[in-house]
């Protein structure tokens, strides 16, 4: 009963399509992982480095790959790992991959090759008085079970079927074993854990003050702001109406007050949330250019829309590099290109001024240039808070390029 009991179960059908058809599913991964050892011996030269940073390249997505028949047979999955690194050499995710690539091979096909062994030693042995009373020929059956009378060959057929009890179990053992070097290897780390939730946190707190600014801006623009423009036209109809002098200068006086206050209220509300980031950052960097003292040429080839954190970040670092090249750059022409990738997204901004500008070091000619060097370093701040990086280049005599990099988040 016990034996039917197992064999009648789902789940060693499914462990045992799961070993037998990993042998097949990871024979590539594993032919990566012999490249991967090839290559270790060759990194001595330059041609072993980069196979062998090839080979890590493409270790490291051997788990989507793996993925599927695991889910599909055993429902089975695990997240995705992080970005590729720029050094795959230097990756810690694809030397665990390649390394599973390797062990998981060997695991599955010691367990496939000795399963079908004890299945077909026990269905033979099981079989064997079977065999022995239509042959009537005492003897070795198939060099699997050796037996000289009739009752030493149902003695041959209980060993068979303890075999074949325990078969289901050796499976069970190596999906078990393989799935704790799966969780090992191909599972992200604790920490690596814990970065993805921190990120995912500070991409939920951004989203959150991001609303909470487009919100402010929106009362402001809709409520306080219209409040003082009818203030404004209620002011200047008095002064027009009134014939009393005190009483108009009074109300000059006080429209003239209202009409600053508005000026910096919309200026304000420009600081939390630019209204032309509404309409995409192509046309939102178009109007900085648009309204800047140097003419200035847009290029925006992007594939999607940047999260609302990252548009504002490159719409105030154009606005401040804008406003650097204007005051300090003596640049008669700049030009403005951002551009993604799979990975990231480029911000370059270009002038033809005459250079000397430092990141928050001071380096430059005069002045003006020290107060540039940190208007940047506030920018790279800025990069920096998002894991960006802001790179200045701007030797003496120009030109000074500007290229600030973000991380691709749609």
């Amino acid at each position: 009963m016990i034996l039917l009991r197992v064999w009648a179960g789902a789940r060693f059908w499914r462990e045992l399509a799961y070993l037998i058809s990993g042998v097949l599913v990871r024979l590539p991964p594993f032919v990566v992982a012999v490249l991967g050892i090839a290559a270790c011996g060759l990194s001595v030269v330059i041609f072993g480095l980069a196979l062998l940073a090839g080979v890590l390249a493409l270790a490291r997505r051997t788990p989507r790959y793996l993925r599927a028949p695991a889910r599909k047979i055993l429902g089975w999955d695990w997240p995705d790992a992080r970005p590729v690194s720029r050094n795959p050499l230097t990756d810690n995710t694809a030397w665990r991959a390649m390394l599973y690539c390797f062990l998981g091979f060997l695991l599955c096909y010691l367990g496939a090759y000795l399963t079908v062994i004890g299945l077909a030693g026990g269905l033979a042995a099981v079989t064997y008085p079977a065999w022995w009373f239509l042959s009537h020929n005492p003897g070795q059956l198939f060099d699997i079970a050796q037996a000289e009378s009739w009752a030493s060959t149902w003695a041959e057929a209980v060993k068979g079927l303890v075999l074949l009890l325990v078969v289901p179990w050796f499976v069970r053992v190596v999906v078990l074993t393989d799935g704790w070097l799966v969780r090992a290897l191909l599972h992200p780390s604790s920490s690596a854990k814990r970065i993805a939730e921190l990120e995912a946190g500070r991409t939920a707190l951004q989203a959150d003050a991001a609303a909470l600014l487009r919100r402010v801006e929106r009362d402001l623009h809709d409520g306080t702001q219209a409040r003082l423009v009818s203030l404004g036209v209620q002011l200047a109809r008095i002064e027009h109406k009134t014939d009393q002098p005190d009483v108009r200068a009074l109300a000059a006086d006080s429209r003239r007050t209202v009409t600053e206050a508005l000026t910096e209220l919309r200026d304000i509300v420009r600081g939390l949330h630019p209204p032309a980031l509404d309409d995409g950052l192509e046309v939102a960097l178009s109007t900085l250019a648009g309204r800047s003292a140097v003419p200035a040429d847009v290029t925006v080839r992007l594939t999607g829309r940047p999260a609302d954190a990252t548009a504002s970040a490159i719409y105030f670092t154009v606005a401040e590099l804008l406003t650097n090249v204007a005051r300090h750059a003596a640049a008669t022409r700049a030009s403005i290109a951002l551009t993604d990738d799979r990975k990231q997204l480029t911000l370059t901004v270009r002038d033809n001024g005459r250079g000397g500008a430092g990141a928050g070091t001071g380096t430059g000619d005069g002045a003006g240039d020290n107060r540039r060097g940190t208007g940047l370093a506030g920018l790279r701040r800025r990069a920096e808070a998002l894991d960006g990086k802001l790179l200045v280049e701007s030797p003496v005599g120009g030109p000074t390029v500007v290229t600030m990099t973000l991380p691709r988040e749609y």
